[in-house]
């Protein structure tokens, strides 16, 4: 009898001990099962995709040198904040300015020159009028003032030439908004076309996002969107679809999970931000869209 007592204490021990087992699974699959969930618990039921916050078109640009020559002096630093047509940098131009000082003055003495070809050719039109003079030197006397003309105006042209020329060598902002990268340096050789800034208007953000093209007939215009990335632990935001295209496309954002496939086709769709974003430019999000009732 008191062996069977000790079995069945150790049968009872084995129970707990068993039940313990399941007790203590139970949680964690039911962590894993509502993996997915809304601020305050709520369950996050929709369609899966990931994205990248971006600018808007034309809210974020690259702003290039348009001069070859040495940068004479960097104006700003990254994070600044800018306004439309202010200087950002500036490409030495001392060759150029000598060379429209050098314009300026061939245009005064086009101007006085044209001057005194004009008094000589009235003076030679009256004694033309007069028979005293020949026409031959009357007509000699109004090509010199058209001669005089114009190089009054190929001195004008290379003035305004110059001037454009200069002008390319002063990188302005093209947009207002916050220098978010600077390439060059003071001192530094650049050559038409290299990248120097990266200027964007940080508010004007949206997200870039991609959805497996199995769930494309789920995400519709306007439907809502939960917003998740790991700087912001905890803390969700809200968007909208507003752009969807036409057709599907191969991944073009990296998977974070490198076990992921990066050969698979996608519905590369926009989505809006639905009040306050503190999300930064960049960063990579998980999405979830509310699929569309119908």
């Amino acid at each position: 009898m008191r062996s069977s007592l000790v079995l069945l204490s150790l049968s009872g021990i084995g129970l707990a001990l068993l039940a313990g087992t399941v007790i203590q699974a139970k949680p964690q699959a039911l962590a894993d099962a509502n993996a997915a969930t809304a601020v305050g618990g709520a369950p996050l039921s929709g369609v899966a995709a990931e994205g990248r916050v971006v600018a808007y078109p034309g809210a974020e640009v690259t702003v290039g040198a348009d001069a070859i020559g040495r940068l004479l002096r960097v104006t700003v630093e990254e994070g600044d904040l800018v306004k439309k047509g202010q200087v950002l940098a500036e490409i030495d131009a001392s060759d150029l300015i000598a060379s429209l000082d050098e314009a300026k003055a061939r245009l005064e003495e086009a101007v006085a020159e044209r001057q005194l070809a004009q008094l000589n050719a009235e003076r030679k039109l009256r004694l033309f009028a007069e028979g005293v003079l020949p026409a031959h030197d009357r007509d000699a006397a109004s090509r010199d003032v058209e001669i005089t003309q114009a190089r009054i105006e190929t001195a004008q042209a290379a003035i305004r030439r110059l001037d454009a020329t200069i002008a390319k060598t002063r990188l302005l902002s093209p947009i207002s908004g916050s220098v978010t990268a600077r390439i060059v340096n003071a001192g530094q050789m650049v050559d038409r076309g290299d990248p120097a800034f990266i200027v964007a208007d940080l508010n004007r953000l949206r997200i870039e996002g991609e959805a497996h093209e199995a769930d494309a007939d789920r995400v519709v215009i306007g439907a809502e969107v939960e917003i998740r990335a790991d700087g912001f632990p905890g803390q969700s935001f809200r968007g909208r679809v507003e752009e969807i295209p036409g057709s599907v496309t191969l991944r073009r954002i990296k998977p974070q999970d490198p076990a992921r496939p990066t050969d698979v086709r996608v519905l590369a769709l926009k989505v809006a931000f639905d009040g306050q974003n503190t999300l930064k430019l960049g960063s990579t999000v998980d999405l979830v869209i509310r699929p569309s009732s119908r």
